[in-house]
C-alpha cells in the first residue's frame, strides 16, 4: 500500500522485518503454509493461539496451577491428557510436521511422572503431592535452557510455522524467541522457587501467596511479554530501516494486565482471609488505580511513518 506516497525504486526496497510473527495479516491475508496451503482467513486469533507456543505449555501450566496434597493424580492425569491431545491436534493441522521439543518433553515427563505416581508407595505419593510442582516447574526452566544452548529454543519451532522458510535463519528472528523462550523460563524458576518456599520454609503447600499468586502472576508477565515483545522488536526495527509501520507498543501495554491481576488478588485475600483486611483493600484500589493510569499512559507516536 503507497499510503499516498510514490512507490519505492526496485532498488530501494527493503526485505521485511521478521520478528518472529506472522505479519501477513496486516494486508489482509495469511502466508501460503510450508506445503502451499492457505490457511482459512477465518481462523483469525484462535488459529495464532493453537500454533503458540503458551498452547505447548498449557500442560506445565496446568501441573503448576492444579498439583497439591491429594490432587497429584488429578493434575497428572489432566496434564498428560492435555499434553496428548497437543500432539494429535498439532499433527492435524500441520500434517506431516516434525514433533516439537515442547511437544515430546510433555509426553514424556507427565509419562514418567503417571507411572511413577502408580507404582509409588504413600510416603513417595506425598513426596509427589508436595514438591511435583517444583519438579515440573525446574523441569521446564532447564527445557527452556537447554534449548536455548543448542541453538534452538523451544519458541522458534512455533515461530517457524507461521512465517516463510526464508526467514527462519534471520537473526532479528531467531534473537526474539531467545528472549521469549528466556522468559518463559525465568517465569517457571519464579514459579519453582516460590512453590519451594511454600513447602520448605511455610510447610504450607497450599499457601495463597507463594502456592498460586506469586506463581500465577509470573505465568501472566510471560504471556503477556510473548505478546508484546515481538511488536516492540518489528516496531524499531521498522523505524530504524525508515519504513511505515505501527507506532512501537509502550511498556504500560506490557504492565496492564499484572496490574490488573493485583484486583482479584485483593478479593482472594479478603475471601480467604490470606492476609490483613487493609491488605485486600488496598489490593483492589491499586489495581483499579493502575490500570487506569496506564491505559492512559501517553502511546508511541500514531499513524505511521512516512
Amino acid at each position: 500500500m503507497s499510503l499516498g506516497r510514490d512507490e519505492p525504486a526496485e532498488g530501494d526496497r527493503r526485505e521485511p522485518v521478521d520478528d518472529g510473527r506472522d505479519r501477513s495479516a496486516d494486508d489482509g491475508r495469511r502466508e501460503p503454509a510450508a506445503n502451499g496451503r492457505r490457511a482459512p482467513a477465518d481462523d483469525g486469533r484462535l488459529a495464532q493461539l493453537l500454533d503458540s507456543p503458551v498452547v505447548g505449555m498449557s500442560p506445565w501450566i496446568a501441573m503448576s496451577v492444579l498439583v497439591g496434597p491429594g490432587r497429584y493424580e488429578l493434575a497428572v492425569g489432566a496434564s498428560l491428557a492435555l499434553a496428548v491431545a497437543l500432539v494429535v491436534l498439532g499433527r492435524v493441522r500441520h500434517p506431516g510436521s516434525s514433533l516439537k521439543i515442547l511437544e515430546v518433553a510433555d509426553v514424556v515427563f507427565f509419562a514418567a511422572m503417571a507411572v511413577i505416581g502408580a507404582f509409588a508407595s504413600q510416603t513417595t505419593l506425598s513426596w509427589l503431592e508436595n514438591y511435583s510442582g517444583e519438579v515440573s516447574n525446574i523441569a521446564l526452566t532447564v527445557i527452556a535452557l537447554g534449548s536455548m544452548a543448542v541453538g534452538v529454543p523451544f519458541t522458534v519451532q512455533y515461530a517457524r510455522e507461521q512465517v516463510p522458510r526464508e526467514r527462519w535463519g534471520d537473526p532479528l528472528f531467531l534473537r526474539t524467541n531467545y528472549l521469549i523462550t528466556g522468559a518463559w523460563g525465568a517465569a517457571f524458576l519464579v514459579a519453582a522457587l516460590a512453590g519451594a518456599y511454600g513447602d520448605l520454609v511455610l510447610h504450607n503447600s497450599n499457601n495463597l501467596w507463594t502456592g498460586w499468586v506469586i506463581q500465577i502472576a509470573a505465568i501472566i508477565v510471560a504471556l503477556q511479554f510473548t505478546r508484546w515483545y515481538p511488536d516492540v522488536v518489528r516496531a524499531r526495527a521498522l523505524r530504524e530501516r525508515d519504513l511505515p509501520g505501527p507506532p512501537e507498543p509502550p511498556l504500560s501495554a506490557l504492565l496492564v494486565p499484572l496490574a490488573g491481576y493485583l484486583t482479584p488478588v485483593g478479593i482472594l485475600v479478603l475471601a480467604f482471609n490470606a492476609g490483613p483486611t487493609w491488605l485486600g483493600i488496598g489490593l483492589i484500589v491499586v489495581g483499579v488505580l493502575l490500570v487506569k493510569s496506564l491505559s492512559r499512559a501517553p502511546s508511541a507516536e500514531s499513524g505511521v511513518r512516512g
